[in-house]
């Protein structure tokens, strides 16, 4: 059953983003091209799973749920760019600036975040209210004080001994807030009620740190060929991980420490939120 609604979300989440319009010019050319390089759509699934947990109608949300996948893929070529990461492979293939170049890569990439607002602002959700919160949550949750200030802190901790308390804190940005917001997209624009929305937040705050944990366990013991990128990277950038500061089975058992507070969250909903349950569980057990 999971696989077959994860499925479902994965489909129409696909079927949106080819049906969008996208021109023959270079700069579409360069979105395009690390949108579709495949990914697991965690966040916008997560999105419209939380959304059908509280009873919404998928196709509203769609567009605003895509907009997460837009996010997210800006926020990997940047990443990948030399002056940060400098990785040549993202899922398999070459890294938009190895094939498009810097300079365009920057400007894809910036075209992605202004083109994900476009899809918040859609006119089909005709919730005005809500649709301005979520525009102002996930403003919040990519930015300074989210997703762009934890890769700040993230950059600056580079070479340093962190400790878990700062550890944890870049993760809940870098990685946890694009996640948890989400959740919360989902919930609201689905119209949740304020008990179902906090319980959404909490399953997808536990959610997002299982998530670096088990990105810092795979870049440890993961395979470069199912990664679909060179693993070590860590290592090699100095940085401070859960693995550096607990070994693999003390992050091992964090990650499942947080799994199970996720899911825990999740009591309010009864069956409703079977799949989110079990999504964590794919969270923890995922290979790439």
């Amino acid at each position: 059953m999971f696989k077959k609604t994860f499925q479902r979300y994965i489909t129409m989440i696909e079927q949106f983003l080819t049906q969008l319009q996208w021109d023959k010019d270079i700069l579409n050319q360069s979105m395009y091209y690390s949108l579709m390089g495949g990914g697991k759509r965690i966040r916008p699934v997560l999105a419209l799973a939380s959304a059908e947990a509280v009873g919404g109608n998928l196709e509203i949300i769609l567009p605003a749920a895509v907009s997460l996948e837009l996010i997210h893929t800006y926020s990997l070529i940047h990443d990948d760019l030399p002056a940060m990461d400098n990785d040549d492979y993202r899922r398999g293939r070459l890294s938009n600036h190895k094939v498009f170049g810097e300079a365009q890569a920057i400007l894809a990439g910036d075209a992605l975040l202004t083109y994900a607002f476009e899809l918040l602002a859609d006119s089909r959700l005709d919730q005005p209210a809500r649709q301005l919160r979520i525009i102002h949550e996930v403003a919040v949750a990519a930015g300074k004080s989210g997703m762009v200030g934890g890769q700040v802190a993230d950059v600056a901790g580079e070479g340093r001994a962190l400790t878990l308390n700062e550890i944890e804190e870049i993760h809940k940005a870098k990685t946890g807030a694009l996640l948890t917001v989400s959740a919360r997209l989902g919930g609201i624009l689905a119209g949740g009620t304020d008990e179902q929305v906090k319980g959404l937040t909490e399953y997808a705050q536990a959610l997002g740190l299982a998530f670096q944990i088990k990105d810092d366990i795979l870049d440890v013991v993961g395979d470069s060929e199912t990664l679909g990128k060179p693993v070590g990277s860590d290592l090699r950038q100095g940085k401070s991980t859960y693995v550096s500061l607990l070994g693999l089975e003390g992050a091992g058992r964090e990650m499942h420490a947080q799994i199970l507070k996720a899911q825990s969250a999740l009591k309010l909903f009864d069956e409703g939120a079977i799949f989110l349950s079990e999504l964590a569980n794919y969270i923890e057990q995922r290979q790439h």
